[in-house]
């Protein structure tokens, strides 16, 4: 049996949803889906990882050591912004 997990959306007044992407819920029943990338989460030439949150007005989280950890920098990140209702979308439904 697999561990219950937790997604957060947040809704506008509009009915806008924001929230990071998750395969647990199949989103495409909300509405039509516009999916964007929140950051690159890439290596460097040293084997470095690294996640990028430019494309929603962030800084560069890293060096990590594997892309998990990467991964899970960046996904905090998104988290902790999203609770602070800034403008942070990996996946914007409407």
């Amino acid at each position: 049996m697999s561990e219950p997990t937790e997604m957060a959306l947040v809704v506008n007044a509009a009915g806008n949803v924001r929230c990071i992407y998750d395969e647990e819920l199949d989103l495409r029943a909300i509405g039509k889906l516009q999916i964007t990338r929140a950051s690159h989460v890439e290596p460097d030439v040293e084997g470095f990882w690294w996640a990028d949150m430019e494309p929603v007005d962030g800084p560069v989280l890293g060096p990590f050591g594997s892309s998990s950890a990467a991964l899970a920098a960046e996904r905090a990140w998104l988290l902790g912004d999203q609770r602070a209702s800034a403008p942070v979308s990996s996946c914007s439904c409407g």
